[in-house]
């Protein structure tokens, strides 16, 4: 009988722990961890070519017109105005320097050149509106421009600036 009683105790005690309840913590609040991430690219930098210009060239200018620059460094006329012997035209040059494979944005705002009594407005056109940095972070693009004659522009030498600008995507 002893063993019947034992026997009954422990099945008993067994099956009071099995079947007890599990509290659980209060569902007020929960705690879990997050992931943060973070990429560092190096700064954009654009850097004019040496001795580079956009240059327009030797023209006279008519009752007036435009001289042309394309991008390529091709330089054309339009209206009264003519390029004259020993003209030589330029396209300007830039280097983009960055992180590798990253696209940027190039833009470039018009520009004047004076000889200290006269100023000559012009538009600039780069190479390309927008592109991306080689592997190495390298890219180089040129500008073109479009210098609007009234005829009434003195004869002498000109000189001016113009600003570009590249930014990441």
């Amino acid at each position: 009988m002893t063993k019947i009683l034992l026997s009954s105790v422990l099945v008993l005690a067994a099956a009071t722990t099995v079947s007890a309840p599990a509290y659980a913590a209060s569902g007020n609040s929960s705690t879990a961890s997050g992931t943060a991430l973070a990429t560092v690219v190096s700064p954009i930098t654009l850097i004019h070519t040496p001795a580079a210009a956009l240059n327009f060239g030797i023209f006279s200018t008519g009752t007036g017109g435009s001289v042309v620059v394309t991008p390529a460094g091709a330089g054309s006329t339009t209206g009264d105005t003519a390029f004259v012997t020993g003209n030589l035209v330029t396209a300007d040059q830039f280097t983009v320097a960055g992180q590798g494979a990253r696209s940027f944005t190039i833009s470039t705002a018009p520009g004047t050149v004076a000889n200290g009594t006269t100023t000559i407005s012009f538009s600039t056109t780069p190479s390309a509106a927008s592109s991306s940095l080689s592997a190495l972070g390298v890219y180089t693009f040129s500008v073109g421009g479009t210098l609007t004659l009234l005829g009434t522009e003195k004869a002498g030498a000109y000189t001016g600036s113009y600003n570009a600008t590249v930014a990441y995507n």
